[in-house]
């Protein structure tokens, strides 16, 4: 079985989150799985931030999601396609 991850870390929340979370909502039909980490809370919070996504769908579809949030200033995202083993023991 393999599983898609995106990596997505924002460098400048402030300036970046929005812009990242309306492509998001775009797409939100083959995210499965979404976490959001950044160090803080309230006044406090931090300018980085980290997502990891949970894909499914269509290769095609997770590549050009991890396109689009790559071109937001400040963002980068990596991709990571992973193959699980069936372990039956």
């Amino acid at each position: 079985m393999k599983k898609s991850i995106l990596l997505i870390l924002i460098g400048n929340r402030q300036d970046s989150a929005v812009t990242v979370q309306k492509i998001l909502t775009g797409w939100g039909c083959i995210i499965k799985t979404r976490l959001g980490i950044h160090d803080g809370v309230l006044d406090n919070c931090s300018e980085e931030g980290l997502l990891i996504l949970e894909l499914h769908g269509k290769d095609e579809d997770k590549q050009e999601l991890a396109r689009k949030v790559a071109v937001v200033p400040g963002v980068t995202s990596q991709l990571v396609e992973l193959e699980v083993a069936n372990d039956a023991s």
